[in-house]
């Protein structure tokens, strides 16, 4: 198996807690997308990337990828 197919992937099934271990800037695409950065707009850790997303209505494929871009760089 090559590193790529093993390399862990965010999903919209994964906690926010997880996808912050997974990536050390996972915190950043959260912030851009206005989850997490302030005290109205604040998350919880163990929330999934899908629950969050459906309470503040942002696409959950698009955060996905975006947080999955800062594996592939």
């Amino acid at each position: 198996m090559s590193d790529s197919a093993t390399k862990q992937r965010f999903t919209g099934e994964m906690t926010v807690g997880q996808a912050m271990q997974l990536h050390p800037e996972a915190g950043l695409v959260f912030s851009s997308y206005h989850l997490g950065g302030c005290s109205h707009c604040s998350i919880n850790e163990l929330e999934t990337i899908e629950q969050v997303c459906g309470g503040y209505g942002v696409p959950v494929d698009q955060l996905v990828d975006s947080l999955n871009n800062l594996l592939d760089n």
